[in-house]
């Protein structure tokens, strides 16, 4: 791959990652789930709806679903640009979700 080809490939994967997950970490904010704490992510896997802290069954439907596409791609972008890359675009794409969405990520107040 050529070294134009390259970074066409890393900003392609950066950019479908990127708004995945801003839309992953807008349904987290609209269902009030507490996506990174502990096992969070393997229980909405498993459609466990006791994670939110408001009732909205379509918005976790789709959290569900766009955190399944989130692993199907990121598996897609190791096998295409390398599992370091793939790791340096997500902690990227975290840093920004942090910064937009600091509340949608962990540090919902309990009650």
């Amino acid at each position: 791959m050529s070294e134009q080809q390259d970074g066409f490939a890393l900003a392609w994967w950066a950019n479908n990652l990127g708004e995945l997950d801003r839309e992953i970490a807008r349904l987290a904010w609209l269902c009030r789930v507490r996506i990174l704490d502990a096992g969070v992510l393997r229980r909405v896997l498993q459609m466990d709806a006791s994670v939110c802290g408001s009732d909205n069954p379509a918005a976790f439907a789709k959290l569900r679903a766009l955190l399944m596409m989130h692993l199907a791609l990121r598996n897609k972008s190791s096998a295409e640009v390398g599992a370091l890359r793939t790791a340096a675009i997500e902690a990227h794409v975290a840093e920004q979700l942090t910064r937009s969405f600091p509340d949608a990520l962990g540090h919902w107040p309990h009650g």
